[in-house]
C-alpha cells in the first residue's frame, strides 16, 4: 500500500522540487544532469530521480503488477515536469525504463536478460559487464555505480529464494524466476568485488531436432539416444563448463514415457521436464546458525522411498555419486545425470573418485564394480574453438577386464579444420555394435538400422550452423 493518495504524492514532488532551483531561478542539479548528453549524467540523473521515487512511496509500498508500474511512471512523469529535464522523446522512455529496471527487476542488466542472443551474463565488479554469444565472450558498455548498487542486485535475486549473500556467507547459488542460474560472490572473497555469472536458459525448450539443426549431434546419434532412454539405459551426460550438458540431460529425459514417476534431484532447479508425473527436488544450504542443511546425497537417499521409476540427478560432484550408484543398481533402470570431466575415461575416473569421498574403505575393484554394472552409456559433448557445443563421443561402458573397465566409443567427434573461423569436422561411426542392444529388446526398443551405420560412415558438421550458445 503507498502511504497516501497518488495525488497528493505528486502535488509534495512538486513542492520538493521547488527548494532545488537557486534564487537567481538557475536551473536546477536534476535539469543540469538532463542537459547532459554522457553516460555519467544518464547514470546520475536516473539515481537522483530514483530517489525521489523511492522517498514517495512508503516502506511497504506494494510496487507488483501493473499498478505499481503505473504509479512509478506517475511520479517519474511529475518529476521530470517539475524539474524542467530537457529529454528528447527517445532518451526520456530509455530513463523511465532504467528506472523501472532499477525498481521492479534486475536494475542495468535488464536488457541483457531481455535479450535472447545473450546466452550468459558476466558480473566482474560494477564497472567491468561481460556477456557470452554464440559461445564467445565480448564486453559491454553497462556499468553498475558501486560495489553496493550490484550487491542490491543480488540481493534482489536470492532474496525470495529464501538465501542470503552476505560476510557470513559471501557464496550463493540461486536461479531466477525464469529457471536462469545464478552464481554470487563477494569481497573479501571476491577481490574484484562483488562478481555474479548468470547462465541464461531458452525461453523454449529445445528438442532434439533443434540440437539436430544448431549441429550438436547427428540424426544417427539423435536416434540410437532416443531409444536408449526408452529402453530405460543409465546415461551419463559428461563435458566441461558451458558445453551443454544440461540442455541435453532436458532434451533426452523428454523421451521418457508420460506413464513413469520422476524425481529430479538438484543443486539449483534448470531441469524442465515436461511430463505430468514429476517431483522436483532441490539441495538447501545451511542458515546462518549452520544448520538445516539438506545436501544432494541425503536428497538422493531419500527418493529410493518415493516410489520413483526413473531417477535424473542435475549434477553429481561428491559423494553422492555413490548413492546414485546404488539407485541404478537396484531397479532404477533409465536414470541419468551429468558431472564435468574431460572426456569419456576422464568420467570413469572422476566418477570412481567422488565415490571415494562418500566411502574410502571401497576397494578401487569393487568401485569399478559399481561403476560398470550400474552405467550404461556415457555421452560426452565439448564447447569447440568457435564456440559451438557438439556431441563428440558417445561410449557404451561393457564390462571389466581384470581392474580396468572396458569402454567401446560408437561414435566419435573427429575434427578436419578450421575454415573462416568455423571448426569442420565429422562425427563418426566406430562400426562397434553395442552389447546393450540386448537390454533394449528386453525392454521392447529395437533399434533402427540407421543408429549403427558401417565403419568409417560420416554425418559432417562444415555446413550446419554453429551449435546454439544457449545450450546448456
Amino acid at each position: 500500500m503507498m502511504s497516501k493518495p497518488l495525488s497528493e504524492r505528486l502535488a509534495s514532488a512538486r513542492q520538493d522540487a521547488e527548494p532545488s532551483r537557486s534564487a537567481s531561478g538557475r536551473p536546477s542539479q536534476l535539469s543540469q544532469l538532463g542537459a547532459g548528453r554522457g553516460r555519467t549524467d544518464f547514470g546520475a540523473l536516473r539515481s537522483q530521480i530514483q530517489r525521489r521515487i523511492i522517498s514517495e512511496l512508503s516502506a511497504d509500498a506494494d510496487l507488483g503488477g501493473v499498478a505499481g508500474r503505473r504509479a512509478i511512471e506517475e511520479l517519474f512523469n511529475d518529476i521530470v515536469a517539475a524539474e524542467g529535464i530537457p529529454l528528447p522523446r527517445q532518451e526520456r522512455s530509455r530513463l523511465l525504463e532504467a528506472v523501472m529496471a532499477e525498481l521492479l527487476s534486475f536494475g542495468p542488466i535488464e536488457p541483457l536478460l531481455r535479450d535472447d542472443t545473450v546466452d550468459e551474463i558476466m558480473i566482474n565488479g560494477p564497472a567491468h559487464v561481460w556477456v557470452e554469444r554464440h559461445g564467445l565472450l565480448e564486453e559491454t558498455d553497462i556499468t553498475f555505480e558501486n560495489d553496493d548498487h550490484v550487491r542490491r542486485i543480488i540481493d534482489r535475486i536470492v532474496a525470495p529464494l529464501g538465501r542470503r549473500c552476505d560476510d557470513s556467507s559471501p557464496m550463493v547459488d540461486a536461479r531466477l524466476p525464469d529457471g536462469s542460474r545464478v552464481n554470487a560472490i563477494i569481497p573479501p572473497i571476491s577481490l574484484v568485488g562483488p562478481v555474479v555469472t548468470i547462465r541464461k536458459f531458452s525461453r523454449e525448450a529445445l528438442t532434439m531436432q533443434n540440437l539436430i539443426r544448431f549441429g550438436s549431434l547427428t540424426t544417427e546419434v539423435a536416434d540410437l539416444l532416443a531409444a536408449c532412454v526408452q529402453g530405460r539405459l543409465n546415461i551419463l551426460v559428461s563435458g566441461g563448463t558451458g558445453s551443454g550438458k544440461t540442455t541435453l540431460l532436458n532434451v533426452l529425459s523428454s523421451f521418457i514415457p508420460e506413464n513413469e514417476r520422476i524425481v529430479t534431484i538438484e543443486d539449483a532447479a534448470e531441469l524442465q521436464l515436461r511430463q505430468r508425473h514429476v517431483i522436483s527436488l532441490e539441495k538447501r544450504p545451511a542458515n546462518i546458525e549452520g544448520a538445516g542443511e539438506v545436501p544432494i546425497r541425503q536428497l538422493v537417499m531419500n527418493s529410493l522411498r518415493m516410489r520413483p521409476d526413473r531417477i535424473v540427478v542435475g549434477e553429481v560432484r561428491g559423494p553422492e555419486a555413490l548413492d546414485m550408484l546404488q539407485a541404478m543398481n537396484t531397479g532404477h533402470d533409465g536414470s541419468m545425470t551429468t558431472l564435468h570431466s574431460n572426456g569419456p575415461r576422464d568420467t570413469l575416473a572422476r566418477l570412481e573418485t567422488m565415490v571415494m569421498m562418500g566411502s574410502i574403505d571401497l576397494p578401487h575393484r569393487a568401485i569399478r564394480e559399481q561403476i560398470t554394472s550400474a552405467v550404461d552409456l556415457i555421452v560426452h559433448q565439448e564447447r569447440l574453438f568457435d564456440g559451438s557445443r557438439r556431441v563428440v563421443s558417445v561410449a557404451e561402458v561393457q564390462g571389466m577386464e581384470g581392474d580396468v573397465i572396458i569402454l567401446a566409443e560408437v561414435f566419435k567427434f573427429e575434427q578436419t579444420g578450421l575454415v573462416r573461423g568455423k571448426v569442420q569436422g565429422r562425427l563418426q561411426a566406430t562400426g562397434i555394435r553395442p552389447k546393450f542392444e540386448q537390454k533394449l529388446a528386453q525392454n521392447g526398443v529395437k533399434l533402427l538400422g540407421s543408429a549403427f551405420p558401417p565403419a568409417g560412415t560420416v554425418s559432417t558438421f562444415g555446413d550446419a550452423p554453429a551449435a546454439r550458445a544457449g545450450a546448456r
